[in-house]
């Protein structure tokens, strides 16, 4: 599979978000996911988002809002059978190790994880039709999911264009499945090759 290229110029329709707007438009496109969630990702860490479900005894406000990890609505997701992918370059912090352990469905299968040192790109594929790339990491920090003052500054693009979706899909596919792993100079220091195994140091 070929990893380097320049694809002719064309046309496509672009939304530029940046700051908060990654949480409003990645972030809650995740949330409700209807058949796929693919990430990629150099850093990984848990990432706590507001939760505006009812709460039985409690008045939801304006200035009331509640938070929940991603993981939490990651295994909803896996419970409606929505594929999960996470592709990522370094270990997972150790908070998301530990909320990823709390979640049985997740560990076995729901929410699939692969390590690859030479991933750097950032993407985000919802249901093979909303595709995002830019600067962000899966981090609240990236992802604009922290208060002001404590934000990184990211940017990013979202498009709903068939020709991009699948071949940044394609793209991501490949590395999931190893098609980058032959050649590899760090093949003899990786300390998770793509063999399917899932979650980097997990067998």
């Amino acid at each position: 599979m070929d990893f380097d290229y320049t694809r002719p110029r064309q046309s496509v329709p672009l939304r530029l978000v940046a700051g908060r707007g990654h949480y409003e438009t990645v972030v809650r496109a995740v949330i409700e996911a209807t058949r796929s969630v693919w990430i990629a990702t150099a850093n990984l860490k848990e990432l706590m988002v507001e939760d505006g479900r009812a709460v039985p005894g409690r008045a939801r406000t304006a200035t009331q809002t509640g938070y929940r990890s991603v993981l939490k609505v990651f295994d909803e997701l896996a419970r409606k059978k929505v594929e999960l992918r996470i592709l990522h370059a370094g270990p997972p912090s150790g908070p998301f190790r530990e909320e990823f352990d709390r979640h049985p469905r997740l560990f076995r299968g729901g929410l699939q994880l692969r390590a690859c040192p030479r991933v750097h790109f950032k993407a985000v594929i919802v249901d093979g039709a909303l595709l995002y790339l830019g600067s962000a990491n899966w981090t609240g920090a990236g992802l604009g999911a922290k208060g002001t003052g404590r934000r990184n500054f990211e940017l990013g693009l979202v498009t709903d264009d068939h020709s991009l979706l699948d071949q940044v899909q394609g793209m991501f596919d490949g590395l999931w499945r190893g098609a980058g792993c032959a050649g590899c100079r760090l093949r003899e220091v990786c300390g998770a090759p793509l063999d399917g195994r899932g979650i980097a140091g997990r067998t």
